[in-house]
């Protein structure tokens, strides 16, 4: 025959476990309210960020301005930008997802290393290209962040890209 713990120590345990629980509890939210370490450099990543977002949404919405205005006045962005415009003008639809890899800031020279995918829709409706890529855009400034250049294989000018191709 088997006896039940006497009730004291019932109790014990499970004061025992409330208390564990209440301190787990503790634990957690006190992590949660920790304030970055650097604040300014926290804020300047933010805004690299969200120029990255910027130039996507610009880029599938063919938002030709607000693609404009995230370059720096350079020889490489000008055919950067008209890459892009005979993206704007050849596809109907742009479905493009950035995916941020890693952030690296020098002094005032920001990379930002980026892998990507992306379809683009034709006029006609069967007629579609897939594509994915890798590299790194490179940003420059502090509190505004504009684009002075890429590496690599980049999604813009994909109309270029396939008419030399074929």
């Amino acid at each position: 025959m088997r006896r039940s713990p006497p009730t004291h120590i019932r109790l014990w345990v499970w004061v025992m476990l409330v208390i564990f629980m209440g301190l787990a509890c503790l634990a957690e939210t006190g992590c949660s309210s920790k304030t970055p370490k650097y604040p300014e450099e926290h804020a300047r990543i933010q805004r690299v960020i969200q120029a990255i977002k910027t130039l996507e949404t610009a880029y599938v919405n063919k938002d030709v301005l607000a693609f404009h205005e995230l370059l720096l006045p350079l020889e490489q962005l000008e055919i950067l930008e008209s890459e892009a415009l005979k993206d704007f003008d050849t596809f109907s639809t742009i479905e493009l997802d950035f995916i941020l890899n890693r952030i690296v800031i020098d002094g005032d020279r920001i990379s930002a290393f980026m892998s990507w995918q992306g379809t683009w829709q034709r006029l006609t409706p069967k007629s579609s290209e897939s594509a994915r890529g890798h590299g790194v855009l490179l940003w420059s400034g502090n509190q505004v962040i504009l684009l002075r250049g890429v590496e690599g294989d980049l999604p813009f000018g994909l109309a270029s890209h396939l008419n030399r191709s074929s």
